[in-house]
């Protein structure tokens, strides 16, 4: 796929990068969904972002066709990675908080673990099982604390798990097609495309929605979440799943909830407690083992899989 990676160095970069702009976007979103509606939110998000990247790339000198044979599959993936998680993450933070729905939305690591053994024949080799165990028991020690108020709003619950499951399924996609576009190209259509529904329920779902009632921080808060995270992140994403196997980009992105919590605890006054803490521990612990140390331990199991 031309959606290569980049060096190892520069792809832990990249995930510094990703995991502190996407994490502020939680708080940023909250802010959004709270003076937008869903579906003008989300359209105008995706066609800033989209156009923004394919600019970059003409400005390049890319060229900005769709190969006949990649557009099906460009379409399948933007369904999953683009309208599916936006519409339902900024669906279910109209009824939950930023932050414990970003926990709800980073289990996205578990369901792209699991689909990549058997799409994309992937072992879950012992440091990405403990990476990953380890990681989910962060994303736990946030939950718990928190359960009575999450089950109170179970349809929220539902659509960022349904959010998750769409990015993870996206994440995987993007994986196994194969793909001569480049990565700019490939994510700016991606977002154009699976934008569409969204500028549709903008046109015919928002009609009574009156931009002048927006505040400053509202209007702040949309163009953040049209350029870090569409722009840069979702750019830069495709190269980090380009540079590591599915499974250890997953568990990279255990950090994000983090971030997310932080931040919406410091920008919306959302509770923080030691939790947080404990959980940030053991994301940096879980990362730490997937990215820092792999090759020791993937050769030690190559050299004997007994």
């Amino acid at each position: 796929m031309s959606t290569h990676g980049v060096s190892r160095q520069n792809g832990i970069l990249l995930l510094i990068g990703v995991t502190l702009f996407w994490g502020l976007n939680w708080p940023a979103m909250k802010i959004s969904v709270e003076q937008f509606p869903v579906w003008s939110y989300r359209a105008i998000c995706l066609a800033v972002g989209g156009t923004g990247l394919l600019l970059i790339a003409r400005a390049a000198g890319l060229s900005l066709a769709i190969p006949r044979r990649e557009f099906l599959p460009l379409a399948l993936t933007a369904f999953f990675n683009v309208t599916l998680w936006h519409i339902m993450s900024a669906t279910a933070l109209t009824e939950i908080s930023a932050s414990r729905g970003s926990i709800i939305a980073f289990t996205m690591p578990l369901w792209a673990t699991l689909l990549a053994i058997p799409l994309l024949g992937e072992r879950l080799t012992p440091a990405r099982a403990v990476g990953l165990a380890i990681g989910l028991a962060g994303l736990s020690v946030l939950i718990l604390p928190d359960w009575r108020n999450i089950a109170a709003h179970p349809m929220g619950i539902l659509a960022m798990l349904a959010a998750a499951i769409g990015w993870a399924v996206g994440t995987v996609f993007i994986k196994y097609f194969r793909w001569t576009m480049p990565a700019t190209v490939l994510v700016g259509w991606q977002l154009l495309l699976g934008g569409s529904p969204a500028l549709l329920g903008m046109v015919f779902l928002d009609r009574g929605f009156d931009p002048a009632a927006v505040s400053l921080s509202g209007w702040l808060a949309i163009a953040y979440s049209s350029i870090m995270p569409l722009i840069f992140c979702q750019w830069a994403w495709v190269k980090i799943i380009g540079t590591f196997p599915a499974q250890v980009a997953s568990i990279s992105i255990l950090m994000m909830p983090v971030v997310g919590v932080g931040s919406s605890n410091l920008l919306l006054g959302e509770p923080l407690g030691p939790d947080l803490l404990l959980a940030l521990l053991l994301e940096f612990v879980a990362i730490a083992i997937v990215l820092f140390r792999p090759s020791r331990v993937e050769e030690a199991v190559a050299r004997d899989p007994g």
